[in-house]
């Protein structure tokens, strides 16, 4: 249902933040100085965090900006206010040394008058004193939270109070003070206060960044009550830069973007503005038609100012921190701020000001970096109405971006030639293209930059245009792989159209693409295998007869797939090395490159080579970003990075890689893949909310018809293990018939054995006589399943323990070896989970089997515990108490408590590498890579970055 106030019903992106305050509270006595730009979410963060906090008594004040000094003591006064309508005046005063609170007069007249009798110095100790002690009485028996708002309005006397009580902090007392960091210019005065306090140890500061597009897109959904469209939801996060009040403001009712920002907003925004000299503002609304980033040079020649004088207008706009310095150019502290001050600009001043900036650049293109002049141009040529220069700028620019890799730029420059086409009569002269060429350079575009479904819309423009049945044949090849990535039910449909379009001879480059393509999508189908090898071949010998070593690569990765035993999966290796060869030979794109790390990461952990695949996928991760495609192969490939840490148990590190993929809104098969890993660790945690979360995800995204068998199987896996952890056991029996319905749960080495040992389980789990029949049928299909590697034959000992207790038989024997076969794979989950059902099928403890049944319970125990799978060890415990084992405390805990993970982030932090260098290097957000060095830096107990290097060197970490 629609949020008609326009606030998201839910907090978007600030999870971790949630968690930080709620252990900051248990720390109490502690401060807590929150900042962050208006409108990031200071105010609704802290009021969440109270909400979720009811029992704790809480007082809250705002700084008030009546004057330019503020209103002295204005929280404090506003927080004693409140007290005096809890307890009353007399209340107040019991709290206080003989009861008389006269030191509070002078923020409260219902104390009486102040002191003047009194030096100004005595008077402000009384009241300092009187402050402190009664917090100190308020929290004695209970704790207490002080929030402070907007702390960059406070003035001499309340930041003095502020820093008064927070030295001198009692116990049980949360303080909690707010402050726009983008008000704090150089000479603000709450500055050198900021810094003396982050040195106090009990200080902790949170500096709360803008959301990610991830959470934009919750948000999003909390205000709507639905999804947002990828690319309005792209547009508003441009925009809005993950401003959460600005997101609020975007959106419209109906889920569009709003073109006028309310007035209020606007106010907002230009309060900073409009306190500059005049000639400065005039500047500035030049500067805004410059775009995000303008070059001093480039500013200086529009404006024809000399570099001194340009220097001396704008210092005042970097010293309020309006305008940010980047190098040798300029930016608007937000988007949204300099659209506000670029709308300042009268119509005439509009054309007349953007025609100056393309004659500049014309006359002198390096007057910005290079290869940006066309798309200034372009832009500027736009703005200023001229539609035939800026049909020919966009087309050059979109040329300039696609062989940088920006394929969102380049994207976004052929919208705009396809926009100005019918504008300019002989636009196909000007280009050399006809309309379908762009159209059709659209479609990779789109495809490259990971927009799906407009490059659908794009292929079926095209097609409406092409006669050539060879040229329509190209774009219905791209059109079926768009549609695939869609999960789009008749995708093949395409591919086998193509196919029948192009003859077979002569041999052609487009006929080799169109097979290869409909062989990969066709071998990772349940019933498509032989179809595809057959298609593979032949589109091998196509590619050999024209000499294109791209599809000849790919032909060669999908018959290795075909082909492909998980016994024999070194074998399947050398075969991609062979394609890999052949790539490097001469392949045109990077296309079967990434496909080729793909497979072979998908071969390595089907070996059970976690570490191996880890190591490769990352590398391949890599390389996406490298060529540009980091939304579209480097997230599927963030796919193959998750499972091998998934299986090694390394769940915070899996989770971190599905967040930074996630929050690069990867097409809709990439995300299901991402959320079915989510559900798997939620389910062996025990967070079952967000495990049915990622199945509704699955559910909306699948489309059993035509899912391959990469995503089905895993997806029911899920399913089945979710209902049996909610203990609906008929449902979960409703979901193995399902599979044994609808699927082919033995055609997978890979994907086959998972699923039926759920299946299995579910059985057992149930009992009765319908789960006995059901076991009958899942037993048929695992006699089917083809003979695999290490891991097919860990999850065949799993399966054969669970058929057994299904049929009331605990088989300690295949148990335990299933448990050395995990153990061999270095799995620590299934490991932990077969040493449990191994100690509960020994039967009556001699004291040999007891001993030993105490060594695999301790060690499940330990596992459990590591991997935050709260359900397996309470588990573990309840049998351990039932059978009076005691589970002793481990050896070799945590550094100083450090995680695995934030040990590998200390030694980044140890060899001088910035957040946003650790996120790269570990394949994370900057915003986690920020989260992970504050936890760090807490539990050492250090200030700094550097204190906790040399930390790191002192305790022999690094």
């Amino acid at each position: 249902m629609q949020n008609q106030q326009g606030i998201s019903a839910v907090l978007a992106g600030r999870a971790e933040e949630l968690a930080f305050l709620n252990r900051t509270l248990r720390e109490a006595p502690a401060a807590l100085l929150v900042g962050g730009e208006a409108g990031v979410g200071k105010s609704r963060l802290i009021r969440e965090f109270l909400d979720a906090n009811p029992g704790v008594r809480t007082f809250y004040g705002g700084c008030l900006q009546i004057s330019a000094e503020g209103l002295p003591f204005a929280p404090f006064s506003a927080m004693l206010r409140r007290l005096v309508r809890e307890i009353g005046v007399e209340g107040v005063a019991s709290l206080l040394p003989g009861g008389t609170p006269a030191g509070l007069a002078r923020l409260l007249p219902e104390f009486g008058a102040p002191d003047t009798e009194t030096g100004t110095a005595e008077a402000r100790i009384r009241l300092f004193d009187h402050v402190l002690l009664l917090f100190e009485r308020l929290t004695e028996h209970e704790p207490a939270v002080l929030v402070i708002e907007d702390a960059h309005w406070a003035e001499r006397s309340t930041r003095d109070l502020l820093s008064y009580l927070i030295r001198n902090l009692p116990s049980g007392l949360l303080v909690i003070a707010t402050y726009r960091s983008d008000e704090l210019h150089r000479d603000h005065p709450l500055r050198p206060l900021l810094a003396e306090l982050a040195r106090v140890d009990w200080v902790r500061r949170l500096d709360l960044d803008r959301l990610p597009h991830r959470a934009v897109a919750e948000q999003a959904n909390g205000i709507l009550g639905r999804d947002l469209d990828q690319r309005t939801l792209d547009a508003v996060y441009e925009r809005s830069e993950g401003n959460p009040l600005f997101v609020e403001a975007l959106l419209s009712c109906d889920g569009q973007i709003n073109g006028e920002l309310p007035e209020s907003l606007r106010d907002l925004i230009l309060g900073s503005v409009r306190k500059l000299p005049e000639e400065t503002q005039e500047i500035l609304r030049v500067a805004s038609a410059g775009g995000d980033r303008v070059e001093h040079a480039l500013l200086a020649a529009v404006t024809g100012l000399d570099d001194g004088a340009l220097s001396r207008v704008l210092r005042p706009a970097v010293a309020a921190n309006v305008l940010v310095v980047d190098g040798e150019a300029y930016g608007f502290r937000h988007a949204l701020m300099r659209e506000a001050v670029h709308g300042d600009l009268l119509p005439g001043e509009h054309t007349r000001t953007h025609t100056r900036f393309a004659e500049a650049l014309e006359a002198d293109p390096s007057l910005v970096p290079m290869g940006r002049a066309p798309a200034e141009l372009a832009h500027h040529w736009y703005s200023a109405h001229d539609a035939t220069w800026a049909l020919v700028s966009a087309w050059k620019a979109a040329q300039v971006a696609k062989e940088a890799t920006a394929y969102t730029e380049c994207l976004r420059m052929l919208d705009r030639v396809l926009e100005l086409w019918d504008k300019v009569p002989d636009a196909a002269e000007r280009l050399g293209v006809d309309h379908a060429a762009v159209l059709e350079m659209a479609i990779d575009a789109s495809d490259l930059a990971g927009e799906t479904e407009r490059g659908v819309a794009f292929a079926k423009a095209a097609l409406k245009e092409i006669d050539d049945p060879i040229r329509a044949a190209g774009v219905l090849e791209h059109r079926g792989r768009l549609k695939i990535h869609l999960g789009h039910p008749k995708a093949l449909d395409d591919l086998r159209e193509a196919a029948r379009l192009v003859p077979a001879d002569p041999p052609s480059a487009v006929r080799a693409r169109v097979l290869s393509t409909l062989a990969q999508h066709l071998y990772l189908l349940p019933a498509g295998l032989e179809e595809a090898r057959a298609l593979a071949v032949e589109a091998l010998t196509t590619a050999r007869a024209v000499g294109d070593a791209t599809v000849e690569a790919h032909a060669l990765t999908t018959i290795a797939g075909c082909d492909f035993s998980d016994a024999e999966g070194e074998r399947h290796l050398a075969e991609l090395a062979k394609a890999e060869a052949v790539y490097v030979r001469g392949g045109a794109d990077d296309s079967a490159m990434m496909r080729i790390a793909t497979n072979e990461s998908h071969v390595l952990e089907g070996m059970g080579e976690h570490e191996r695949a880890v190591e490769v996928a990352r590398r391949g991760v890599a390389l996406a970003g490298k060529h540009g495609v980091a939304r579209t192969s480097g997230a599927f490939l963030s796919i193959n990075l998750a499972e091998p840490l998934l299986s090694l148990g390394r769940w915070d590190e899996a989770l971190e890689v599905i967040e930074h993929a996630l929050e690069l809104s990867p097409p809709p098969l990439t995300r299901a893949s991402l959320h079915h890993i989510i559900g798997v660790i939620a389910v062996a945690r025990g967070d079952l909310d967000t495990a049915a979360r990622a199945v509704s995800t699955l559910d909306a995204v699948l489309a059993p018809t035509f899912s391959r068998t990469q995503e089905l199987f895993p997806c029911e896996g899920l399913r089945i293990g979710l209902r049996v952890a909610e203990g609906d056991l008929s449902g979960a029996l409703d979901a193995v018939e399902h599979v044994l319905t609808e699927l082919q749960p033995s055609v997978s080495a890979r994907y086959g054995p998972p699923l039926l040992c759920a299946a299995a389980r579910a059985c057992a789990e149930a009992g009765g006589e319908r789960a006995a029949a059901l076991l009958t049928r899942v037993r048929a299909y695992a006699e089917k399943a083809p003979e695999g590697g290490r891991v097919q034959q860990a999850y065949a000992l799993l399966f054969e323990a669970e058929a057994a207790r299904a049929e009331g038989v605990l088989d300690r024997e295949t148990w335990a070896a299933a448990a050395d076969a995990f153990g061999a794979l270095k799995q620590p989950y299934p490991l932990a989970y077969a040493l449990l059902r191994t100690a509960e099928a020994s039967g009556p403890h001699d004291a040999g089997t007891r001993e030993d049944t105490a060594a695999r319970l301790r060690q499940a125990a330990e596992i459990a515990e590591d991997l935050g799978a709260r359900p397996l060890r309470e588990r573990i415990e309840v049998y351990a108490r039932r059978n009076r084992i005691a589970l002793s405390s481990r050896a070799g805990a945590p550094v100083l408590g450090l995680t695995p993970r934030e040990l590998e982030v200390l030694r980044l932090v140890a060899d001088g590498r910035s957040n946003r260098e650790i996120a790269g290097r570990l394949f994370i957000s900057a915003k986690t890579a920020s989260v992970h060095v504050s936890n760090i830096l807490a539990k050492l107990q250090v200030a700094s970055r550097g204190e906790a290097a040399a930390a790191a060197h002192r305790l022999g970490i690094v």
